[in-house]
């Protein structure tokens, strides 16, 4: 989505509603902004428990490879 703001009092964008929803952004978000050249660029900080439910996942092992990882570990320690 694509759209133009302005600029007002005391230097403040409102963010579109629109927008908002599209990016589940709540009152109280904080943002990270950059600048980059003359690219202004808003990028929220997310809350841990929002990015362990909506984030990008990294995991590249399965449930089934953990729990055959977890039984070879505690057969092996207790071995020891």
């Amino acid at each position: 989505m694509k759209t133009q703001v302005k600029l007002g009092k005391k230097y403040m964008i409102r963010i579109p509603k629109g927008i908002a929803e599209e990016l589940d952004l709540k009152e109280g978000t904080r943002f990270i902004l950059r600048v980059r050249g003359d690219e202004m660029i808003l990028k929220p900080i997310r809350d841990p428990v929002w990015l362990a439910i909506h984030g990008k996942k990294f995991a590249t092992i399965s449930p089934e490879e953990v729990e055959r990882i977890s039984e070879e570990e505690q057969s092996r320690t207790e071995g020891e």
